[in-house]
């Protein structure tokens, strides 16, 4: 058994983070994990990747010299946002329906659901990954992948739900890749990867929505039946709480997102004697200082983010399982952490409501505590889907199938069998010829534009109230 090392990016609104593990057999040991200011990024997209691949570098760099290691490949998230969810559906006719099913005739159905899916536009989308729903074979009708695999079956049927983004995102990866001479060895779509080391398979079960709240995007993702079912995203999040600091208090946006990482807690009536402090905020430019007093500070923080929730709540709405959340609500990313954001969630809700940390067991991580904060889980969840692809080491050579190619070239392809895979099998892909796309209308899609519309009528007036 050969030890390998795999290296993922998280690449946020507002910083990016370098995570390695090594990887022998089922063991994972998380070895470096570090966060650093991203540019060129805005909602979780690469919108300039000539500034995003200067602050990847500098990152990157980092990580070699302190690990005495380089990389030739690494894994990405791809954005979360603008991002819609589509039904998509294969079946095939099996040459021996005495024999019992297979999990590389699911793959292979999967794959063609994939390559058979009609995209609106091709040149300015691509499927970002796909989940099996349910599956249907002879008499077994709208089964999961457990009870079709190793039936025999004359027809096997299996329905996706496909997920959609903008080609445009995802090229602009591979630039900014390009622009540091280092491949990527896999584009995930983050969400799928995230519940994978917050969610417990009792939560994922018995209907759970993941809420993961960063700077640019703050996105949902229900699940049930082990499923991931629905999935949304709102750009509001961190970064939309940061500017409402600057904006009341007319600070620079560094200072409203240190103050707002330092003091920043929702609903001051909770906060006690804390509401009593008095922050002076000096400018060591002009010599003068600003009193910020706690209490309104935490009003600012309250109202931003009690809109951000109740946007959440809309989309759960919108999704239909609402009503079959027995778990409640996991709430993760860099502002889970903030103080009584979890209690605020469970008031405006009345779901249950817990913080999403990464799962004890899943990795081991002596020397880097900062991979157990809520900041990191995209990062733990990037790591055991690359831990899963045996055929992966970042410090190796390349292979074909992902070797880098030069700016404004076709878009390389990740490889194969490791978007929203439950296994650990590689897709088949079909002998026969691609199909042709036609033009179907979609089952379902998001209504994200509902949820900005309000979002921007309400908001009209907050801090007259606030002053």
């Amino acid at each position: 058994m050969q030890e390998r090392y795999v290296a993922t990016a998280d690449l946020g609104s507002s910083k990016i983070a370098i995570c390695v593990a090594k990887v022998l057999g089922r063991d994972i040991q998380v070895i470096y994990y570090k966060e650093s200011p991203s540019d060129g990024i805005k909602y979780g997209s690469v919108f300039n990747p000539k500034r995003a691949s200067d602050a990847l570098r500098t990152a990157v760099n980092a990580a070699e010299d302190e690990l005495k290691m380089k990389f030739s490949q690494i894994v990405v998230g791809l954005p979360r946002h603008n991002v819609r969810q589509e039904s998509a559906n294969a079946t095939v006719q099996r040459s021996n329906p005495n024999s019992c099913i297979t999990k590389e005739e699911i793959s292979m159905l999967k794959s063609m659901a994939m390559e058979s899916y009609p995209l609106n536009d091709e040149s300015k989308e691509e499927i970002y990954g796909a989940v099996a729903q349910y599956f249907s074979a002879d008499e077994l009708v709208q089964q999961n992948e457990n009870d079709v695999v190793g039936s025999p079956a004359d027809t096997l049927t299996g329905n996706f739900k496909v997920f959609v983004g903008a080609k445009k995102a995802s090229g602009n990866i591979d630039i900014m890749l390009n622009e540091i001479g280092i491949a990527p060895a896999d584009k995930v779509f983050a969400p799928h990867a995230v519940a994978g080391a917050v969610l417990t398979d009792e939560e994922k079960d018995n209907g759970v929505a993941l809420i993961e709240m960063g700077a640019g995007v703050t996105s949902v993702s229900i699940y049930k039946d082990r499923i991931l079912r629905w999935y949304g995203s709102l750009q509001f999040a961190g970064r939309s709480i940061t500017d409402d600091i600057k904006n009341e208090c007319g600070f620079k946006t560094e200072l409203a997102e240190n103050i707002k990482l330092a003091y920043g807690a929702c609903m001051p009536d909770k906060l006690q004697s804390m509401t009593e402090k008095i922050l002076q905020i000096n400018d060591n430019e002009t010599g003068t200082y600003e009193h910020l007093s706690v209490k309104y500070l935490s009003e600012i923080i309250t109202a931003r983010t009690r809109e951000i929730f109740e946007a959440v709540l809309y989309l759960i709405q919108e999704s239909g399982f609402a009503d079959k959340l027995r778990k409640g609500i996991v709430l993760t990313g860099g502002c889970a952490n903030m103080a009584n954001a979890t209690i605020m969630l469970k008031e405006v809700s009345g779901y249950s409501v817990r913080q999403g940390y990464a799962r004890k067991g899943l990795i081991v991580a002596d020397d880097c505590p900062g991979i157990f904060e809520t900041s990191a889980t995209a990062s733990v969840g990037l790591i055991l889907n690359a831990a899963h692809n045996e055929l992966l080491n970042c410090t190796g050579e390349l292979n074909a199938a992902v070797q880098p190619e030069a700016a404004g070239s076709e878009q390389a392809q990740p490889a194969e069998g490791t978007l929203f895979t439950d296994d650990d099998t590689d897709i088949i892909k079909p002998e026969k010829e691609k199909k042709t796309r036609t033009k179907k209308t979609s089952l379902f899609s998001i209504k994200v534009e509902k949820v900005v519309n309000k979002m921007e009528d309400a908001i009209g007036g907050l801090f007259d109230d606030l002053k």
